[in-house]
C-alpha cells in the first residue's frame, strides 16, 4: 500500500519552489523557502543547519549543503533522502505553469527547473506529511545539496559526519520514477594547452610550428587508435571520451602559435579511465614534439586533469535498494535497475560511505526550454519519499 499525501499541497510546494531563481551557487533563496515552511509544519530550528560545502568548492556560493534531523516519533532504522536545489541557468526566470497532466515553464526560452525543484519539493512533501502528526516515522535526515549542475560540487564537499548514521538512503533526481539507479560511471575532466611557434603564413611560413596541426595529429591519431568516443579496449574493459572544446587562431595569416583544448573520459573501470586519460596526454605530447618548423623546433603542451566523481555500483541486496524497490512496487509500478552512463551526487555519497539509490521525479526534457514534470509521477515521487521515510518499506 503506498503511502497517502495532500497531492494539492505537493503540487503547490512543487510550484512554489520552482519559481525561485536558484542557479548553482545562488541557492540560498530557495533554502530559505525550504527552510520556511519546514518550521511552518513543525520542524524544531535546532533540527536545521547548512554545512560549509560551499567554501570549498571551485565555485564560491552563497550557501552550503541545507541538511535537517527529524528525531522521529518511533524508534526505527534512519532514513536519509536527499535533493539537489540548483538548477542549470537556463531555468532562471521560469513561470511554472500546470496544463492538463504536465507543469511547464510559461517563460518564452524558459526551462522549467524540475530538475530538480521536483525533488526538493519531494523531500519536503515527505517532511511535512510526517510532521503532521498523521502517521509515526523513525529518524529522518533530509538534506538539499548544492551546485550539483556545475560537476557535484555540493555532495563532492559535504560535511558527511553531520549526517551521522543511518540505514538507507534514497536520491531524487532527474528521470522516471520507476528507474532505480544503483551504479555510475566515474568521470574525469582534461584541460590541454598547445604551445606551437608563431610566424608569418605568406612570408615565412616554414618558421613556423602550427598548434591547430599539433592538436589536429593528436585527435586523429586518437580517434584511429580507438580512444575517442566509444572506447573498447581489445585487453578488456570499456569507456566513452570526448574532445569537447577546440579554441584557438585570430588571423588567417599567422601560423597558429597556441590551442586551448578540453576533454573528458568516462568509464565504469577507473582503470580503463585512467588509461583513456593517459592516451590522450601521450598522443598530444607525441604531436607537439613531430611537427616542427625548418630549424627543428616543436611545440609544448600543458594537461591538467580533475575527477570529477568515481564510479560505483551499489549491492542489489542492500537495504537501499530493497526500500526503493518495496516503495516503487506499492506505487504501482515495477521498479527497473539501472546503471547510469552520467554522475550523480550518489558518486560522491559513496566515496562519503552513504550507499543511496537515485529515483526520478517524472521530470522530461530537462536542461532545455522545453522541459515538462509529468504531476503524476512526481506525486508517485513524493509518495515513495514518504512511505521509504515513514519506514513503511522494509
Amino acid at each position: 500500500m503506498s503511502a497517502t499525501i495532500d497531492t494539492d499541497a505537493a503540487l503547490d510546494r512543487f510550484l512554489q519552489l520552482t519559481a525561485i531563481p536558484g542557479p548553482s551557487g545562488k541557492e540560498k533563496a530557495v533554502a530559505a523557502e525550504i527552510v520556511r515552511q519546514l518550521e511552518a509544519a513543525g520542524a524544531d530550528s535546532s533540527a536545521i543547519q547548512f554545512d560549509d560545502a560551499h567554501r570549498r568548492t571551485r565555485m564560491s556560493g552563497e550557501v552550503g549543503n541545507l541538511i535537517v534531523h527529524l528525531p522521529g516519533t518511533v524508534e526505527g532504522p534512519t532514513t536519509l533522502l536527499t535533493a539537489h536545489m540548483d538548477t542549470v541557468p537556463v531555468c532562471v526566470g521560469s513561470q511554472p505553469t500546470v496544463d492538463g497532466e504536465y507543469v511547464y515553464s510559461a517563460a518564452d526560452g524558459t526551462g522549467l527547473g524540475a530538475d530538480n525543484r521536483a525533488g526538493c519539493a519531494a523531500l519536503l512533501t515527505a517532511a511535512c506529511e510526517l510532521l503532521s502528526g498523521n502517521q509515526p516515522y523513525p529518524p529522518l535526515v533530509l538534506c538539499w545539496f548544492v551546485q550539483e549542475e556545475i560537476g557535484l560540487e555540493g555532495s563532492r564537499n559535504m560535511n558527511a559526519q553531520l549526517i551521522g548514521p543511518h540505514h538507507r538512503a534514497i536520491n531524487f533526481d532527474g528521470g522516471t520514477v520507476e528507474k532505480l539507479t544503483i551504479g555510475a560511471i566515474g568521470g574525469e575532466r582534461m584541460t590541454i594547452d598547445v604551445q606551437g611557434i608563431a610566424s608569418h603564413a605568406g612570408v615565412a611560413p616554414e618558421q613556423g610550428a602550427s598548434a591547430i596541426v599539433m592538436a589536429s595529429e593528436a585527435i586523429a591519431s586518437l580517434h584511429r587508435d580507438g580512444w575517442l568516443g566509444y572506447v573498447r579496449r581489445p585487453q578488456g574493459g570499456e569507456g566513452r571520451s570526448n574532445i569537447g572544446v577546440f579554441q584557438g587562431g585570430d588571423a588567417t595569416n599567422v601560423v597558429t602559435p597556441h590551442v586551448h583544448l578540453r576533454a573528458e573520459a568516462r568509464s565504469h573501470d577507473p582503470e580503463v579511465r585512467t588509461a583513456i586519460v593517459s592516451a590522450i596526454r601521450d598522443a598530444f605530447e607525441s604531436a607537439a614534439a613531430e611537427v616542427q618548423n625548418a630549424d627543428g623546433q616543436g611545440g609544448r603542451i600543458t594537461f591538467s586533469s580533475h575527477v570529477d566523481y568515481e564510479a560505483f555500483c551499489l549491492d542489489e541486496q542492500g537495504p537501499s535498494v530493497s526500500a526503493a524497490q518495496a516503495a516503487v512496487s506499492a506505487v504501482g509500478r515495477e521498479p527497473l535497475l539501472n546503471i547510469s552512463n552520467g554522475g550523480l551526487d550518489a558518486n560522491w555519497m559513496f566515496r562519503h560511505g552513504i550507499q543511496a539509490v537515485t529515483l526520478g521525479c517524472g521530470q522530461r526534457n530537462v536542461h532545455t526550454a522545453d522541459e515538462r514534470l509529468c504531476i503524476p509521477d512526481y506525486l508517485d515521487a513524493c509518495r515513495i519519499a514518504t512511505a521509504v521515510a515513514s519506514g513503511q518499506t522494509p
